[in-house]
Parts: C-alpha cells; structure tokens; sequence
C-alpha cells in the first residue's frame, strides 16, 4: 500500500498537491496542517513519502521533515520558498530530504515523487536483505554454538558435530537452527 502524508498550514496547497498526486499509485493521502499532529501520524503509521509545504503553522519545517527522514523509511519532500531554497537545502540533504522551490511545478513535483518512490523501493530490498542475512548470521551462530556444545560434551570433532546436526535435521525434517536449539536446551546447565 502506497501512502502519503501531506503537511501544508493551507487547504489550497493541499488541495494542489493531492491533485498531483491523484495519477501516481496512493491508496492513502492524509493531510495534516502543523508538525506535532504530523508528528503523531508518524508514530501512529508509516508512509511512503512526506510531502511538507513550508511554511507551517507552528515551525518553518525543516526540523520537521529532518525528524521525518531520521525517525521513518519514508520518502520526504520539503517545499521551500525559492529565495530559501539553498539555505535549507543545505541544513536537510544530509537527511535525505529533497528539496523543491515554490510554485511546484507538477513535471518536477512527479520526478521528485517517482524518484523517491524508486529510492525507497531500492531501500526495502536491501533491508529484506539485510534481514535475510541478519537472519542466517544469527542462525550461523547458533548452530557453531551447538557444535561447541558437541565437541565439549560429546568430545566430537568439528565435522564430526557438524555431520550429527545435519544428520538430525534431515532425518526429522527440522531446519538446522531448531536442531541447534535444541541441543544447546537440551545441554544447559
């Protein structure tokens, strides 16, 4: 599900920018008018993309979408007077934040969406990757500790620990991590 948080302190920039977005893919807009009730949002759900229209109410919201890119996976556009465009350029790149002049012009406004969707596309592939990793690091572990445990216990060789957990795993049709489980549950002391 594709979804948006649009925080602008006037209806007619929402309107506008809702309206840009109609073409892309989004199943949800919400749209708030200051930061601590688009910082709730945050909290409550992730999006996809930020989309912040300087000024707001109570901030100008540069500290906001730098809150935004640091607390969340989302894609966040900030939208700044053109005189202000560099100065708070340079305050949230290192962020991740893009930054558009206003008036927002839709041919920029849509490679700017179509860009961070593709960046935060990429983004979640290599963190399942990471996860897939960080998950056959843990399970690496775990099963080199049951093989500890056999060759203290046991007094077997390497291969030898390492051809009893296989072995086990095969025959009971259990992954090599449960087999390592339950050998080092079953040897605790």
């Amino acid at each position: 599900m594709e979804s948006v948080l649009i925080v602008s302190n006037t209806n007619t920039t929402m309107g506008i920018i809702s309206a840009m977005l109609q073409s892309q893919p989004f199943d949800r807009i919400v749209t708030s008018q200051d930061s601590s009730e688009a910082r709730r949002y945050l909290l409550d759900g992730d999006f996809d993309l930020v989309i912040i229209d300087t000024p707001l109410v109570n901030e100008l919201g540069d500290d906001f979408s730098v809150h935004a890119a640091e607390t969340t996976s989302s894609g966040i556009i900030l939208v700044v007077e053109v005189e202000k465009l560099e100065d708070i350029a340079l305050r949230v790149e290192d962020s991740g934040v893009f930054v558009l002049p206003k008036p927002l012009s839709p041919e920029s406004f849509y490679q700017a969406v179509k860009l961070l969707i593709a960046s935060r596309n990429r983004l979640a592939k290599l963190e399942e990757e990471n996860r897939r990793l960080q998950r056959k690091l843990e399970e690496t572990r775990t099963v080199d500790r049951a093989k500890c445990v056999l060759i203290e216990r046991l007094q077997m060789t390497e291969a030898q620990a390492h051809r009893h957990i296989e072995k086990i795993a095969m025959d009971s049709r259990q992954s090599r991590m449960e087999v390592a489980e339950s050998i080092l549950r079953r040897y605790s002391d």
